[in-house]
């Protein structure tokens, strides 16, 4: 198996802390920076806007993984994108003209990334492939982190990482994922992983470790 990048998804992070926080992981060995954006209308949770990503961007020179969990995202991709984001990330579902959004975020010189909810087929991306940088595979229903992974999503992984090929794509994996899933999903191809609880639980202190225990 191939080294797996590690993206703690700072919605389990101290936010009365936030750029210690960015700090204390990026020294840990993170490799990105994973940010959940939710609007409590997409998904049933609210959290944070651009202002906080462009306050967040001189703690760290780790990329900004940027998941818009919002709908419509259009309009937002210019501000998040000046704020700093190196990839974003949108949901399938959240965009009515899907390829269009990806040229978009593309033109703004950030790379671009189709997130699929556990009910959405790996097909979604299927004709979309030439625009993509990333597909994040949610393997929870997004909205909460705390939640447990959902084992169906292996076979989607596989079957993603047939139809991606040779092609410089990264599989992004979302949600409930520990040591143990983790090892499951890279097996099945994932490169990336999004970690929050498994990242974040213990302090500072063990932050290095739960990273280097993700990484198998």
């Amino acid at each position: 198996m191939t080294r797996p990048l590690i993206a703690p998804s700072i919605l389990s992070a101290d936010f009365a802390s936030l750029g210690a926080e960015v700090r204390a992981i990026t020294a840990a060995g993170a490799d990105y920076i994973h940010v959940d954006v939710m609007d409590g209308h997409f998904v049933p949770n609210l959290t944070i806007g651009p202002a906080v990503v462009k306050a967040l961007r001189p703690h760290t020179d780790r990329p900004f993984d940027v998941h818009l969990m919002i709908s419509p995202v259009d309009p937002y991709l210019e501000a998040f994108a000046e704020a700093g984001a190196d990839i974003i990330t949108v949901q399938a579902e959240a965009t009515t003209h899907l390829d269009r959004t990806l040229e978009r975020i593309r033109a703004l010189g950030k790379k671009a990334g189709v997130a699929l909810n556990p009910s959405t087929p790996e097909s979604a991306v299927a004709y979309v492939l030439d625009r993509l940088d990333l597909v994040l595979v949610m393997t929870v229903n997004p909205g909460f982190g705390g939640q447990s992974f959902i084992p169906a999503m292996i076979p989607k992984i596989q079957a993603l990482r047939a139809m991606i090929g040779r092609r410089p794509i990264q599989i992004e994996v979302d949600g409930g994922v520990n040591p143990e899933t983790a090892r499951l999903c890279v097996q099945a191809g994932a490169e990336v992983l999004v970690a929050g609880s498994a990242v974040f639980q213990g302090g500072a202190g063990r932050y290095q470790a739960n990273i280097a225990a993700l990484r198998g």
